[in-house]
């Protein structure tokens, strides 16, 4: 990365305008997450969604991609679950229906057309989930009991239904928008955003705990006393070092790959020659991205909501109960610190990193399609040394994929499993989970979108100084 080609390129109008259009973007969607949904009175919805958020992992990660959009119960609050669904379920079809796969391969025009319809259908899935959200929060006031009127007429829920939709949609836009501009996905930008924007809070917290000096002050060398709480400073110390590791760890898986020398036969045409050149094709350690996390939260959050519903309708179900205790992980609002860690503790977490694992082999293969690749380096004349052209080479990719697979599934599932491995600590040394806002998954997607980003600034910079070094 040449930060010093970029901040060259700062002086290009071009790279000005569209560096601040970005910004002002990312500005307005901000803006946007605090715009509440117009239903019903606010402060009555307020004890109904922090229940859900601090209730199940689910709505913590949905809370977390929507930017704190359910906290504050904002237009956003569906946020771009739908349209990631939507894209999720048209590269399915893609590879299941041959006439959609012929239409992908036909260049720009086809793709166009598969956006267009991917746009079209994540419509749909916005009223639904608007709907779906709409319901479970009045599940969580009727359960709440909390006293305010849970009484809302048929507009009402039209109209918050309309605005929802409205606000997935127009964030769906302004990720198109950003995508424009050439600095980074829209999409991952919104999402990153999202991620980062709950930093303050975080941060607040840790201060506010650091300076209460109810537990005393840190004595360092005998004469040194600083106003601080000595048991949270060396807490934060301690977690701070582990960040840095963390995130020198996540940034080597991510840009971790295997390089695979690809040569091509010399050929002749009539009094040309050509070919008989060498080039790289480097597959990376986790192929599939964060995606194999998202899918493996979601397929946990069915049982646990299901066993909720049931709850709601029968309290003395114990399968119910059951259920809802094993499929929800110990957290700061959650933990019983009388019994303390029991074996259905274990029981989501270890679920947690099995899908995981799957669903990267899963997603892996869809997106990384060896027999495709296999036949275009054949008709291109490329081979692999000492690999014959087709089948085997076919064979090779789908060995080197699967030991990749290997190694990059489980780093993926402990990545993941972070908040759960450092709230239990917590647990066996203080009695108390932590509780931390960003997960594994969170910042595994801050540090894979960061370097992306920051790659397509890069590659844009050299392009607006490229008179510069001739």
């Amino acid at each position: 990365m040449n930060f010093k080609t970029i901040f060259k390129s700062f002086k290009n109008k071009d790279m000005r305008k569209r560096i601040f259009a970005v910004v002002g973007i990312l500005v307005v969607y901000r803006f946007l997450a605090h715009i509440p949904v117009p239903l019903g009175d606010q402060t009555t919805f307020k004890q109904a969604i922090d229940n859900f958020i601090n209730g199940t992992d689910f709505g913590g990660f949905i809370n977390l991609i929507s930017g704190g959009g359910l906290t504050n119960f904002s237009i956003l609050l569906v946020g771009l679950s739908p349209y990631i669904t939507a894209s999720i379920v048209m590269q399915l079809l893609t590879k299941a229906i041959p006439r959609m796969e012929e239409l992908n391969n036909d260049g720009e025009a086809g793709r166009r057309k598969i956006s267009q319809w991917t746009r079209m259908l994540a419509v749909p899935l916005a009223v639904l989930q608007s709907i779906a959200y709409i319901y479970i929060l009045f599940q969580e006031l009727l359960a709440a009991n909390t006293g305010g009127s849970v009484e809302v007429s048929f507009q009402s829920w039209a109209l918050a239904v309309t605005s929802m939709t409205a606000g997935s949609i127009i964030l769906m836009w302004l990720g198109e928008l950003v995508t424009e501009q050439g600095i980074g996905n829209g999409i991952s930008t919104i999402i990153l955003c999202s991620i980062i924007s709950s930093l303050p809070k975080t941060l607040t917290q840790f201060g506010v705990a650091l300076f209460n000096t109810s537990a005393g002050t840190l004595s360092l060398f005998g004469w040194l006393e600083l106003p601080v709480n000595p048991n949270m400073f060396w807490t934060i110390l301690g977690l701070g070092a582990g960040l840095i590791v963390v995130l020198y760890i996540l940034i080597k898986i991510n840009e971790a790959q295997r390089i695979i020398t690809i040569n091509y036969a010399k050929r002749v045409h009539g009094n040309s020659a050509y070919g008989g050149i060498k080039s790289i094709m480097p597959i990376k350690l986790i192929a599939a991205g964060v995606v194999p996390v998202i899918f493996a939260v979601a397929f946990l959050s069915v049982p646990a909501f299901i066993g909720q519903l049931v709850l709601r309708a029968d309290p003395t179900s114990v399968i119910a109960k059951n259920i809802v205790s094993w499929f929800t992980a110990p957290n700061a609002n959650t933990y019983d610190s009388a019994t303390g860690l029991q074996a259905k503790d274990f029981v989501y977490p270890t679920l947690y990193f099995i899908l995981v694992v799957m669903f990267t082999y899963f997603y892996t293969s869809i997106v990384f399609n060896a027999q495709e690749i296999a036949e275009n380096l054949q008709k291109q004349g490329g081979f692999i040394e000492g690999v014959r052209p087709g089948k085997q080479t076919e064979k090779y990719f789908n060995k080197v994929v699967n030991r990749l697979n290997l190694f990059g599934a489980l780093a993926l599932g402990i990545i993941a499993m972070l908040p759960y491995i450092v709230d239990y600590i917590f647990i066996a040394t203080t009695n108390a989970p932590l509780g931390l806002s960003i997960s594994g998954t969170g910042l595994l997607i801050v540090v894979t979108v960061a370097l992306e980003n920051m790659r397509q600034v890069n590659s844009r910079a050299l392009m607006v100084t490229y008179d510069d070094y001739q």
